[in-house]
This record gives structure tokens, sequence and C-alpha cells, in this order.
């Protein structure tokens, strides 16, 4: 950096301000938007804990959020009290 440019400032190019514009909108689409993965680990889940109890998807709560700039995963399963099935080896 020159000292005239520091003194009088450097024009920015129109592409660049434009690129720093976009990156502005995508980091904002992303810190609003729910991810995709949820329905599909909420089915896994389902899959993986049906092998052991008895429960059906809407037994199933998952939620995503943010706290303090950290997203948390909030993971709810309701259990029966007598649903436990016998794994046999």
């Amino acid at each position: 950096m020159s000292l005239m440019d520091f003194l009088f400032g450097k024009k920015q190019q129109s592409a660049q301000v434009a690129r720093d514009r976009l990156q502005i909108v995508i980091a904002q689409e992303r810190a609003t938007q729910t991810p995709d993965y949820l329905p599909t680990l909420q089915k896994e889940l389902l899959q993986v804990l049906s092998k052991y109890v008895h429960v059906s998807l809407k037994d199933i709560q998952i939620s995503q959020e943010k706290k303090d700039g950290m997203d948390v995963l909030a993971l709810n399963i309701t259990l029966p009290e007598s649903g436990i099935k016998k794994v046999s080896e």
C-alpha cells in the first residue's frame, strides 16, 4: 500500500464489491435456514432405536437452534415404559 492510497483511499473494483456483498448474502441465508439433514437423521435414528425399543417416528423430536453463536442440536426421544425388545444373539 502506498502513501497516496493510504491518504486518499483506493477505489475498490466493482467485481470485488459484488463478491463481498454476495458473501454477506450467502452467510445470512445459511444462518436462517434449517438444515435439510434433520428428517434423514430422524429416520435413521428410528431405524437404530427400533432394534432395541418399540418407538415410532412421532416419538423422536429433533430441533436445531443457535445459542451464543453456536449451533445446538436437541434430540428428544419418548421411550415407552415397557417397550424393550429382547435381542437374540
